[in-house]
């Protein structure tokens, strides 16, 4: 038969488990022992993590048991659980988006013949954002590598594949109407607004 200090730690790893409210009667017949040996051990826990001041705590829920979160810590459980907003994209960040999206797969090259700029920090940044990645090297002289967007770019958008990216004649035309865009966030492509951070 198993010991006390291996079933009250039994218990609690059956909890944390089990998620919803355990019954006492149940994991009295787990172990084959008294329901009321049970109790005890579960009223037991009950005062460790009281007395502690533990963040989880055990709560009786008519005769079965469940650790909840203790309700001082909900301040703090909202923020963790409340989406956090990414960094805004500048508009040149923008811009060279709409160019890989576009165009690809697109050398450097060839995104700072569009801007009339270099762009070796935005393309830099977004990289590290995820937003684009290098998808091979171009046959043209040098080789230069050859960029896309990815999979985190195609989540942010809310799209599935490249398929579903608006239509459009040429880029310049996007590049012309994100010039004056109050909000940096927004893309707008053929003056459909998609916010990069967070879809609206």
């Amino acid at each position: 038969m198993a010991g006390k200090k291996t079933i009250k730690s039994a218990i609690e790893s059956m909890m944390f488990v089990w998620g919803e409210p355990l019954d006492i009667k149940e994991v009295a017949e787990i172990f084959n022992v008294d329901k009321k040996e049970i109790y005890g051990y579960f009223k037991e826990l009950q005062d460790e993590y009281e007395q502690e001041g533990r963040g989880i705590i055990i709560k009786e829920v008519n005769k079965s048991f469940q650790f909840v979160t203790r309700k001082e810590n909900i301040d703090y459980i909202e923020r963790l659980c409340t989406p956090v907003k990414h960094k805004r994209l500048s508009q040149s960040a923008l811009e060279v988006l709409a160019i890989v999206a576009y165009r690809q797969p697109v050398t450097k090259g060839e995104i700072e013949a569009v801007r009339g700029i270099r762009c070796d920090r935005v393309i830099e940044g977004l990289a590290k954002k995820n937003l684009i990645a290098p998808i091979g090297r171009s046959d043209a002289v040098g080789r230069p590598i050859l960029y896309g967007t990815t999979d985190e770019f195609l989540n942010q958008f809310g799209f599935e594949t490249l398929k579903e990216l608006p239509s459009i004649d040429d880029i310049e035309g996007v590049l012309a109407e994100t010039e004056n865009i109050p909000d940096v966030d927004a893309l707008y492509m053929q003056q459909i607004a998609i916010d990069l951070t967070e879809k609206k």
